[in-house]
């Protein structure tokens, strides 16, 4: 037998009454008085104050001593708490730990925010980095609310997660396939197809690219744009590689050995990385290759500490000023509006030549 659903009591009868009444907009700012609701509901003044409390526990009435009740609405119009005047930065690392051109554009955003009213905080939290980062991200968000997120070289689960809960979070970055964050970055899908292009003429035509062990959204562009370069239908001869080699130094050296000693060794590098490429270029040399006669390496970033390393090395080079620029008008306007464009902006660095290609 099917149960019947239980007759709903006169309480609630009244809430729905009510309920119904103040959406139709029959009273402006306040209720009637109890008796004159009395009157028209014909129903005990208990019977009808059941109701009341039941309207105000689900955030539709305000108490006002002295005063007959206030309507506010549902639950979703009620009086919001003051904005929040904070952003927070999601990074793998702490700030010190940060590569130098991420660095300086993080202060320079700090100093951008500031003058808006806002306060910028970064949040070195490697535990949402992993596989499965849901319930580390869902805790993180719970003890820090801010009024958006900036997302750095966080992983495709980790922006489907803010995506999915609704979260206000612009990308530092590219954004994983799939994804509809706002996003700032370099142009890194044309940085390595121009890269690439470079090498194939001057001559070099075994190119390998190097990528962090766990490529992101920039990573992902940039293997992108190096394949493209090689696709003109020109370069037929020419043979490309992707290699992921991880962050550590001696990882990095270990898989370059690997690589130069096999068949088809490539003849150039396009390392993703500044420290990496400075990596590169240091163990090659100690190896005894000649730069760029037997190995070329481009790198596909810059820092400040380039400016220092000799032979000088060819690289991209961008400003970070504009870069916290870019961003600072994605967060503040997604901060104070609550959404902002997801058309990605994409800025092209600039070509630096230098003695290793």
């Amino acid at each position: 037998m099917q149960t019947l659903p239980p007759r709903p009591s006169l309480v609630a009868h009244i809430a729905d009454h009510l309920r119904e009444a103040m959406k139709r907009g029959e009273w402006k700012d306040f209720l009637p008085g109890e008796r004159s609701l009395s009157d028209w509901l014909q129903t005990s003044r208990p019977t009808l104050r059941a109701a009341l409390a039941q309207l105000e526990s689900e955030g539709w009435l305000a108490v006002m001593h002295g005063k007959r009740r206030r309507i506010l609405g549902s639950k979703r119009t009620r009086p919001k708490l003051p904005p929040s005047r904070l952003i927070a930065i999601l990074s793998p690392v702490p700030l010190q730990a940060m590569p130098p051109f991420v660095m300086v554009w993080v202060d320079v955003l700090r100093g951008l925010l500031g003058k808006a009213g806002f306060q910028l905080e970064v949040h070195a939290a490697p535990q949402c980095y992993t596989a499965h980062p849901a319930a580390q991200l869902k805790k993180l968000t719970q003890r820090v609310a801010p009024a958006a997120w900036v997302l750095f070289r966080t992983t495709t689960m980790a922006q489907r997660w803010f995506s999915e809960a609704g979260a206000r979070a612009v990308v530092a970055g590219s954004c994983g396939e799939g994804i509809r964050l706002p996003s700032v970055d370099l142009d890194y899908r044309a940085t390595c197809r121009h890269g690439a292009g470079l090498l194939l003429k001057k001559g070099y035509r075994r190119i390998a690219l190097l990528l962090p062990g766990v490529p992101g959204g920039g990573d992902l562009e940039s293997e992108r744009g190096f394949l493209e370069a090689f696709r003109s239908g020109h370069e037929s001869t020419a043979v490309p590689s992707v290699i992921h080699c991880g962050e550590a130094a001696q990882r990095i050296v270990e898989r370059l050995d690997a690589t130069v000693r096999g068949n088809h060794a490539p003849t150039a590098f396009l390392v993703a990385r500044s420290m990496h490429a400075l990596t590169v270029v240091t163990h090659l040399l100690r190896s005894g290759h000649r730069i760029p006669k037997e190995l070329a390496v481009v790198s596909r970033d810059d820092d400040e500490f380039m400016a220092h390393v000799m032979p000088c090395i060819t690289r991209y080079s961008a400003d970070p000023a504009k870069f916290a620029r870019n961003l600072s008008r994605m967060v503040l306007k997604l901060a104070t509006t609550g959404s902002a464009p997801l058309n990605p902006v994409r800025i092209m660095p600039d070509l630096r030549h230098g003695e290793t290609t």
